[in-house]
């Protein structure tokens, strides 16, 4: 897939077990739809690790200054009964407010591998460069149909009463997302291209590259008018 904007909100968290099911029920009813109302929300996809309470969430939005805006600094102070309830049940959440560096693909494959990193003193330049070829190369491979490079810019503002049911929230700094239909595809890219000694020769600092995540349920602005 290409995404669908020049701006992305990526988070990462865990639910435990006993509350997976409504986890679930709370996100695709409720969570999603309210996001995707807000002018700005293209599309938002939730993907879970196989056989655990791990996930990868993603909102791409238009433009940067949406995350902003009066209408979704509006929704981040005025959570729902549910959302409430929900929130302190996200563990170890990892939230970066991101701008589209490079993107490429077509459509929404099953699969997604999230690279988190930072470029070394200096290596921000060669760094971007590689990753940027990767994003390019990567999608004409079988089984690969997407890449894309977000790098955090974290907007000044005061933080949201969300965050503080949450209790805070970590960052991750650069992020590479690699979508897939054939998971062997992607573990070989891993592997390679994107294995760490290659990512760290490339002046890559503070890896950390996630098992693939599968698709659950994605949603655009167009479903929810």
């Amino acid at each position: 897939m290409k995404l669908l904007g020049d701006a992305a909100i990526a988070m990462w968290w865990s639910v435990d077990d006993a509350h997976l099911a409504e986890f679930h029920e709370w996100h695709s009813r409720e969570h999603l739809p309210e996001r995707l109302s807000i002018p700005g929300f293209n599309r938002g996809s939730r993907w879970r690790q196989e056989n655990s309470g791990a996930f990868f969430v993603i909102y791409e939005l238009a433009t940067y200054a949406i995350l902003t805006s009066d209408a979704y600094r509006a929704r981040l102070n005025n959570p729902t009964p549910w959302s409430t309830k929900m929130m302190p049940l996200h563990h170890g959440m990892t939230r970066s407010q991101c701008r589209v560096a490079a993107s490429n693909g077509g459509g929404i494959a099953p699969l997604m591998t999230t690279i988190r990193l930072s470029p070394g003193p200096g290596a921000e330049s060669e760094l971007e460069s590689f990753l940027c070829g990767l994003v390019s190369l990567l999608p004409e491979r079988t089984g690969l149909t997407g890449a894309h490079l977000l790098k955090t810019d974290t907007p000044r503002a005061a933080e949201t009463t969300e965050q503080r049911i949450r209790g805070g929230d970590a960052t991750a700094d650069w992020v590479f997302l690699l979508s897939g239909h054939v998971v062997e595809a992607l573990e070989e890219a891993c592997t390679t291209h994107l294995a760490p000694g290659m990512l760290r020769r490339c002046g890559a600092s503070e890896l950390h590259c996630d098992a693939a995540f599968r698709l659950v349920h994605a949603v655009t602005s167009a479903d929810v008018r």
